[in-house]
C-alpha cells in the first residue's frame, strides 16, 4: 500500500472515530497538566537555591524533571489506552445491538464466522486506530509540557540564577501558545485564554513560594 494511500485511510478513521476532537482536547489538557508539574518542580528547586543551602545541579535538575515527566507519561498513555479501549469496545458493541448485529453465535453459519475473523469492519478498525493515537497523545503531551521548561538546564555545571529565568521563559511562552491553542479552538478570546494559562502558572509559582516560606 502506497503512503498516500495509507494517509486517506487515516483520514478516513480519523473522520469516522471524530479522533480531532479529542486529540485536541488530551493534547491541551495534558500538555498544560505537564507544563505545571514541572513548574512545581523548578519552582521547589527554585526556592532551595534562594535560600542558599542548595546542592543541586543542573543535572539533579533533569534528571528530577525527566523522571517525572516518564512517569507522566506512561501513566498518560497506559491509562488512556486502556480506557480509550474500553469505551470504544462498548460503543462498538451497542452499536452492534442497536443494528441487531449480535445474535445468536450458534445460528451463525461458519462462512460467516470465517469472513469475520479475515477482515474487521472498517468502523471498527476507525476505533482501533483512534485509540492507539489517543493514547499516544495522552502520553506524549505531558512529557512536552514537562520537558520543554526544562531545556535551560542541559547549560552549565551549577545552578545560577538565569536557569530558573530562561525555564519560566519557556513555560510562560509554552503557556501562551497553549491559551492561544484553545483560543483558537473556541473560535475567539485567544489573549483570555492566554492569560488565564499564565495566570496558573503564577499562582503555581506563588503558592510554591508560599510552601517554601
Amino acid at each position: 500500500m502506497k503512503i498516500k494511500e495509507i494517509l486517506q485511510q487515516w483520514k478516513q478513521y480519523s473522520k469516522m472515530s471524530e479522533l480531532a476532537e479529542i486529540a485536541r482536547r488530551k493534547f491541551f489538557n495534558n500538555c498544560f497538566d505537564g507544563a505545571l508539574t514541572c513548574a512545581g518542580i523548578v519552582s521547589g528547586v527554585f526556592i532551595i537555591f534562594l535560600t542558599g543551602s542548595s546542592n543541586f545541579s543542573p543535572k539533579d535538575v533533569l534528571i528530577t524533571g525527566f523522571a517525572t515527566a516518564l512517569a507522566i507519561g506512561i501513566s498518560g498513555l497506559w491509562g488512556a489506552f486502556l480506557s480509550e479501549e474500553a469505551e470504544r469496545k462498548k460503543k462498538m458493541l451497542d452499536m452492534k445491538k442497536e443494528m441487531a448485529i449480535i445474535g445468536d453465535e450458534d445460528v451463525k453459519t461458519d462462512n460467516f464466522k470465517n469472513n469475520k475473523k479475515k477482515e474487521k469492519p472498517l468502523l471498527e478498525k476507525a476505533e482501533n486506530f483512534a485509540t492507539i493515537i489517543a493514547s499516544l497523545v495522552d502520553g506524549g503531551a505531558p512529557v512536552l509540557g514537562s520537558s520543554l521548561p526544562l531545556i535551560p538546564f542541559f547549560f552549565g555545571l551549577s545552578l545560577v540564577f538565569i536557569h530558573f529565568i530562561f525555564s519560566y521563559i519557556i513555560l510562560a511562552t509554552l503557556l501562551i501558545y497553549l491559551g492561544i491553542f484553545l483560543g483558537k479552538i473556541s473560535g475567539g478570546g485567544r489573549a483570555k485564554y492566554a492569560i488565564h494559562l499564565v495566570t496558573a502558572g503564577v499562582v503555581t509559582l506563588v503558592v510554591s513560594i508560599l510552601l517554601g516560606i
